[in-house]
């Protein structure tokens, strides 16, 4: 019994020494720590960054650079041009200004074409190639496109380069007073076709034809000069009267023109290009970018003619001289402004002029003939 009380004592007194030493523990600490204020925060407080997240500026830590420099990328490649060939009606001329002007500033190119302008050996295979597809566009006048549509040929017209015609008859002499006669009675060369087709039947009269006084017109293959110093003819139905007059007489020939025109022969396009038919719509947008290109060197040239020529010339130095200095003028007069625009009149008016000769049994509708590109 007396065991037990003593151990019951000797436990007390260890919870008592445990009590005090607890108590002298906290009045010893907050002896030794003062209080601070607590100030909240605010936008002039001070803060202290640790080194180790922000380095100061007295630091020797100095950043690391990159070992290599970063390239801006390679700039994107224009998409290739698309390429154009266009053969010409003969040999270039200053009635093809257009065209070379377009090429020489540019102008193709800007509207994503490369047009390459090719030289025939022969004119008339010009249409033969484009309706075999050997080329993309080719050169002719308005009554040639006629004929050859009445014969099934693809073509159709999608520009016109000069709105006048460029032919005339080119007679030998000087005028008489009773032309028509006279004009009747001459031994006639020609060129082309339509000069064969259309403008012999027109100057000599059926009844001249039938009699035995009636000579065959022949074809002068474009070596007209050469046709009139042997006086192998006496008039080329379709001489280019820029350029033939001043030529004979620059051999001692003497000649008049008698343009179409006095013949009762419909106003028509003197040269137009023309487009496969049958790729017409597949192409539209091809052949709208080159008559973007066309009128602008079109409406440049009337508007700077001396720069328009020694462009011309500077191109192709063979066209300096001075028949086509003197030409150059007029064909500038004739130049069509706005290549695309479609005179539906004109070649509805040529059909029914060709029906009443007798030269084709029935009228193609204009679509047939000629387009606007812009239009489809």
């Amino acid at each position: 019994m007396s065991r037990c009380l003593s151990g019951y004592r000797h436990l007390r007194f260890l919870i008592v020494i445990f009590c005090l030493f607890f108590a002298y523990s906290l009045a010893y600490a907050e002896q030794d720590t003062p209080k601070k204020d607590q100030t909240p925060l605010s936008l002039e407080s001070d803060i202290m960054i640790p080194d180790m997240l922000w380095p100061s500026v007295d630091s020797d830590v100095v950043d690391e650079v990159p070992t290599t420099a970063l390239a801006p990328p390679a700039p994107l490649e224009p998409p290739p041009l698309k390429s154009v060939r266009l053969m010409l009606d003969w040999y270039l001329s200053p009635q093809h200004a257009a065209l070379v002007i377009a090429q020489t500033r540019d102008l193709f190119s800007a509207q994503g074409l490369e047009v390459e302008l090719q030289t025939p050996a022969d004119p008339a295979i010009a249409i033969k190639l484009l309706t075999a597809g050997e080329v993309d566009l080719a050169l002719t006048r308005q009554p040639l496109l006629h004929l050859l549509a009445h014969e099934d040929a693809p073509i159709t017209r999608i520009a016109t380069l000069i709105e006048t015609p460029l032919n005339a008859v080119i007679v030998t002499g000087d005028a008489q007073p009773e032309n028509a006669t006279h004009l009747a009675g001459l031994h006639y060369g020609y060129n082309t076709r339509e000069g064969a087709n259309l403008l012999v039947p027109k100057l000599v009269p059926r009844s001249v034809r039938q009699t035995d006084a009636f000579l065959e017109p022949q074809s002068v293959h474009f070596n007209v000069v050469n046709a009139f110093t042997e006086e192998s003819v006496d008039a080329i139905a379709d001489g280019f009267y820029h350029f033939l007059p001043e030529q004979l007489a620059s051999n001692g020939i003497a000649t008049h023109t008698v343009r179409y025109s006095e013949l009762g022969i419909p106003r028509h396009d003197g040269l137009i290009v023309v487009a496969n038919s049958n790729s017409l719509v597949k192409k539209a947008d091809t052949w709208s970018r080159f008559l973007v290109a066309l009128e602008e060197a079109s409406n440049w040239m009337v508007e700077n003619p001396e720069s328009a020529w020694e462009t011309l010339i500077g191109a192709h130095p063979i066209l300096d001289n001075a028949t086509n200095a003197n030409a150059w003028p007029d064909i500038l007069r004739r130049i069509a402004l706005s290549p695309a625009t479609l005179n539906a009149r004109r070649y509805a008016t040529f059909e029914t002029y060709l029906l009443q000769q007798g030269l084709i049994d029935a009228e193609l509708p204009t679509s047939r003939l000629a387009i606007d590109p812009y239009t489809l």
